[in-house]
């Protein structure tokens, strides 16, 4: 388990693209905390290690977005970052019924709200939990467990 300080949005944008550069295809990062704490600019910082950080938008209501970069490792494939919002799931049947098991299986899967997911992963993922600073409304403390099957 590692921790990681962060004092500010740059911060935490920055620790995710240095985050970013060890993922690969097949790779489940489920991000946990409550509402404002900093895991949609997690989300920017990991797309800004392959050059997409003004693609972002949030995924509330369609639940998913894909970014799409060319992968320099194979000329031949574009590498494919899923961004989920599962908030406004009921059940795991819902991921599901949009068709989660091709994600998983097609590209970088970053999950907010991945609470849902945590019990039917039958796979290695990273959790993030982020949790704020009751005394400084910029601090977050995140805290990285690796979860392997």
């Amino acid at each position: 388990m590692n921790q990681f300080i962060s004092n500010s949005e740059k911060e935490t944008i920055e620790y995710a693209c240095n985050f970013a550069k060890s993922l690969n295809v097949g790779d489940i990062v489920i991000l946990s905390g409550e509402l404002g704490a900093g895991k949609t600019k997690f989300v920017q910082g990991i797309l800004k290690n392959f050059g997409l950080e003004n693609e972002i938008s949030s995924p509330t209501f369609t639940i998913v977005n894909e970014y799409t970069k060319s992968d320099f490792r194979h000329p031949t494939s574009d590498l494919r970052i899923y961004h989920f919002d599962l908030y406004r799931l009921e059940n795991i049947d819902e991921f599901y019924a949009i068709g989660g098991d091709e994600y998983l299986q097609n590209g970088i899967c970053i999950f907010e709200w991945g609470e849902i997911l945590e019990k039917e992963l039958k796979r290695n993922y990273t959790k993030i939990l982020f949790e704020k600073d009751i005394n400084d409304t910029n601090k977050r403390l995140l805290t990285l467990r690796e979860v392997n099957f």
